[in-house]
């Protein structure tokens, strides 16, 4: 297939996904409605080089280390500090997956298939992408399209709970605050705090949208030298993340600069061609051999951060179902936490001043864990977890 033809297909799969998920107000994900359709698509007859004809698969591996270090310029080292329990109760979470599908799920189906659950669960399309790649490097197919398949359905499992948990929060929230005035701290949350920083900031005119990329490259190029310089004992996506933060918090590179540069959206487009393109190997008999283990990992991964985020909420004088709540995170994230948080306060509050109580408690709390879990958490364990595999 040509490469025209293959990236115009590739978009009209993504464009029926995010359709699909508006329609549904994000009940079925694109990721979720955009992996059935090409599943099913091989299936019938689309080429399985769909991904490679387009010429995104290359570029995908090639950027995701680029992405990584955007990632990294998007944590703010003092709004994790102000929500700190928020951040331990995350980080409990993430462990408590990891430990649970690990231990719980190699007697069941095997050490590989168990190390590579964990990250997905606990993540997002990184740590997927982590696991994915390590499967692929060693021939393991079957646990490559299973790392996907985990990815697009781990929403299904985690939504529920949170919903259920911020029910209870919120109603409490507004048992003990009736009498309060709200603090917007929400706000504080997205507002953006100058500050100095060691490397001073370009001139507007030189913010271009190539040197905003030339400076991402350059921390990310920085980032896989270092994790060679290991022999790859730490993988270069940890690196990457971690050097994002520090270029952040210095002044060589801005937050988000992908998103300034209006290349966020073509670059995750390469990335998820690298996440589906694993898709064109499963077949109806692989995916039915798999139903069990996916839905069983899943399972035990609700079991590990309901958990372990209930012990943590026990030491830092949280509530059981706000620390639920936040563990559940891992398995949505962004824009998940925003939209459930809104979704649970609109259905709980019976006027707009009560609303903004149970948001103003809640929505801080879910867009941090949401950030520590995928962001952050999850890249580091697949990290640990790729080397078991």
């Amino acid at each position: 297939m040509d490469g025209l033809t293959a990236i115009m297909i590739v978009l009209l799969g993504l464009t029926i996904g995010d359709f699909v998920s508006y329609k549904t107000n994000a009940t079925l994900s694109t990721l979720f409605v955009t992996a059935v359709i090409f599943m099913i698509s091989f299936w019938f007859g689309l080429p399985p080089t769909l991904f490679q004809d387009s010429g995104l698969l290359a570029m995908g591996s090639l950027t995701l280390p680029i992405l990584l270090v955007n990632m990294g310029s998007m944590i703010s080292m003092e709004e994790l500090f102000k929500q700190w329990k928020t951040v331990l109760i995350a980080l409990a979470a993430v462990v408590g997956i990891g430990i649970v599908v690990f231990f719980a799920g190699t007697p069941l189906f095997g050490k590989q298939m168990a190390a590579a659950a964990a990250p997905p669960i606990s993540g997002g399309v990184v740590a997927a992408l982590i696991m994915s790649e390590a499967a692929l490097a060693k021939g393991l197919d079957e646990v490559a399209v299973f790392v996907t398949l985990l990815l697009v359905t781990q929403a299904f499992f985690g939504t529920p709970v949170a919903s259920f948990c911020l029910k209870k929060e919120a109603k409490r929230v507004l048992a003990v605050n009736d009498s309060l005035t709200p603090v917007n701290d929400a706000e504080k949350i997205v507002d953006k705090v100058e500050k100095k920083r060691l490397i001073p900031p370009l001139k507007k005119e030189m913010q271009t949208n190539f040197t905003l990329i030339f400076k991402l490259s350059v921390v990310a190029l920085l980032g896989v030298k270092v994790s060679d310089l290991t022999n790859g004992a730490i993988n270069s996506m940890v690196i990457c993340l971690i050097f994002g933060i520090i270029a952040r918090e210095i002044g060589l590179i801005d937050e988000d600069s992908l998103t300034t540069a209006n290349s966020q959206g073509f670059i995750m487009l390469c990335v998820m061609a690298v996440i589906f393109g694993n898709l064109s190997t499963a077949t109806p008999q692989m995916l039915k051999s798999l139903i069990v283990p996916l839905i069983s990992c899943l399972l035990l991964g609700v079991v590990g951060f309901t958990i372990f985020s209930t012990i943590a909420s026990k030491f830092l004088g949280e509530d059981k179902y706000m620390a639920i709540a936040i563990g559940a995170t891992a398995l949505f994230g962004f824009p998940g936490t925003y939209i459930i948080s809104n979704e649970v306060a609109t259905a709980t509050a019976k006027n707009e001043e009560e609303k903004k109580i149970i948001l103003d408690e809640i929505l801080p709390k879910m867009l941090i864990a949401g950030f520590v879990t995928v962001s952050i958490a999850s890249v580091f364990l697949a990290g640990f977890m790729a080397k078991l595999i």
